[in-house]
């Protein structure tokens, strides 16, 4: 049901990083260790990115959730049109577009 171009690609090179983590454990040369330092900032903008990318899942997943919990009692209340919780919720359900910011990560 989801689209292959909607699902978030990793910017970590993880073979590249556990090489550089490998190389600073067992050589402990100063270019080594800081090879290795020097992916920390990188990781850590990973993490940062993910964790916008779960926030806005989980907010999206709370108001449709709360659109199904309200047409489900719409429904029973015997509401006329108990479907319009619904799509008002998948009305405003559009595609979101990356902060602008994110191009130079």
């Amino acid at each position: 049901m989801t689209s292959e171009t909607h699902i978030p690609r990793p910017t970590l090179d993880q073979e590249a990083i556990t090489t550089h983590l490998n190389a600073a454990y067992h050589q402990l040369t100063p270019t080594a260790v800081w090879t290795a330092v020097a992916d920390v900032p990188v990781m850590l903008a990973e993490i940062e990115w993910l964790s916008l990318l779960l926030t806005r899942t989980r907010w999206d997943f709370a108001d449709l959730l709360a659109a199904s919990r309200a047409t489900l009692t719409a429904n029973h209340d015997g509401d006329n049109e108990p479907l319009a919780y619904l799509r008002d919720a998948v009305a405003e359900h559009r595609t979101w577009a990356p902060p602008e910011d994110t191009a130079n990560r």
